[in-house]
């Protein structure tokens, strides 16, 4: 950034850095600024109804270009946990989302929704299929207790299938793309973290081998939908509960880890952090996003309290957080460390974040309050 940049208004610097078009494949956002997803639990049976498309589409409304869905369940019966996350399979949930798609299309919004299986996190006895047991790669949890079993190759190969299934769903419903839940120690994680996986078959091992089961969904996602379907790959070092986990302790390991993600079809990464102006390794400034998009190649998507001056851990703890600038944000888009920004509470506290802040009317957006969750607004 020079001087010049440093010295326009804030407002005219996020109107030049976030109103730029994204394309990728036949996805176009208008803009650089994206919904995170975010679990809300308002689908009742799993169905998302006419007050999830509005939710939605309010922020298509207030100026987000890409809306990226709340996870939903792939059709596996141990993928969920609760029977008001929305499930991606079966007739009446199916037809729930293509009206979501529908409101957030003639808002002028492009969406995608994330595709998600929870492993071993799953609560055991839990709907929506209370009968099933977790699995994941070792049946051990992540605090490194035992739980759940292990999954045969039968179950790998049943789960990579419900993932391509959901996402050939997509893209009949006239979705944008999908994004693959890889993050946040749920079950395509615990393959890739040595902290769950210690199989020693084909599927564990080094992080080469950990990544095997991932570039498998996202080869079989690929194989189901068009060229012209991006699939998008959120991916993270923390897992809940292991803030400090690492998938990388280096550029060298994630490089090991992204290639074959990006060679099996990964179009963009979404990299996950908690905080999203912190370096990711030593002896640089680039987040994780960045790195991630310096090593593959491919574009990446930053997300991580933007516009807000507190963690979404607190949330959870009912504390609320003010809203903080995005010069920082600005400055790393403007270098073009990283192509997107994923905006989460901030969306939740205000659905007109994206056009205030496109304006230069930062003074003028709602501030997040944890009261705000017990509602759909």
């Amino acid at each position: 950034m020079t001087d010049v940049d440093a010295a326009r208004p804030d407002a005219v610097r996020a109107t030049e850095a976030l109103s730029r078009p994204f394309s990728v494949r036949g996805l176009t956002s208008r803009n650089r600024i994206a919904m995170a997803p975010m679990t809300r639990e308002f689908s009742p049976g799993g169905i998302p109804g006419q007050d999830v498309a509005e939710y939605y589409a309010r922020r298509a409304a207030g100026g987000v270009g890409l809306i990226i869905t709340e996870g939903t369940y792939v059709d596996h019966d141990s993928a969920g946990t609760s029977d008001r996350v929305p499930r991606f399979h079966g007739a009446d949930a199916l037809a729930g989302w293509a009206g979501v798609v529908d409101s957030v299309h003639r808002e002028g919004g492009a969406i995608i929704p994330q595709l998600w299986h929870v492993g071993v996190t799953r609560a055991e006895g839990a709907p929506p299929v209370t009968g099933a047991e977790p699995v994941g790669p070792s049946g051990v949890s992540l605090t490194g207790e035992p739980k759940g079993r292990p999954m045969t190759q039968q179950d790998l190969d049943d789960v990579i299938a419900a993932f391509a299934d959901a996402a050939a769903a997509a893209e009949r419903l006239g979705f944008d793309g999908v994004e693959l839940h890889g993050a946040h120690g749920y079950l395509v994680d615990q393959f890739l973290w040595a902290g769950t996986n210690h199989r020693t078959d084909a599927y564990g091992g080094d992080i080469a081998a950990r990544t095997r089961f991932a570039a498998e969904i996202v080869a079989a996602c690929r194989a189901a939908v068009s060229d012209s379907f991006p699939l998008f790959f959120r991916m993270s070092q923390w897992k809940m509960g292991a803030y400090d986990a690492k998938l990388a302790q280096s550029p060298e390991e994630l490089d090991t880890l992204l290639t074959p993600l990006a060679e099996a079809g990964v179009d963009v990464f979404h990299a996950s952090t908690r905080r999203y102006w912190l370096p990711e390794f030593d002896d640089s400034d680039l987040n994780l996003a960045g790195w991630v998009k310096k090593i593959s190649g491919r574009p990446a998507v930053t997300v991580g309290s933007v516009g807000l001056d507190g963690e979404f851990f607190q949330a959870f703890q009912g504390k609320g957080s003010p809203v903080a600038g995005i010069e920082q944000l600005l400055e790393r888009i403007e270098r073009d460390e990283f192509d997107m920004v994923a905006v989460g509470r901030a969306l939740i506290a205000d659905p007109e974040w994206a056009a205030k802040t496109l304006a230069g009317r930062t003074g003028d957006i709602d501030p997040f309050s944890a009261e705000m969750l017990k509602s759909l607004r």
